[in-house]
């Protein structure tokens, strides 16, 4: 794959991983900070998303597709 036709990109999936440390540290964190930043990533999804993944989304959610 490239990068705007520049830069070549690894084949490979995007891996996810958190130690169990760290997984334990988000544990501990207040609920209100957890809210704090979903609602920080929603708005940037929002912001961030095209016209048409939102009328997929909103398809998605009432139960169109």
């Amino acid at each position: 794959m490239k990068d705007r036709g520049e830069k070549e990109i690894r084949e490979m999936p995007f891996l996810y991983h958190k130690t169990r440390e760290e997984i334990e540290a988000y544990r501990r964190k207040p609920a209100a900070l957890k809210l704090q930043w979903l609602e920080a990533q929603m708005e940037f999804f929002h912001k961030a998303m095209s016209a048409r993944a939102k009328k997929i989304r909103d398809k998605l959610g009432k139960g169109g597709i």
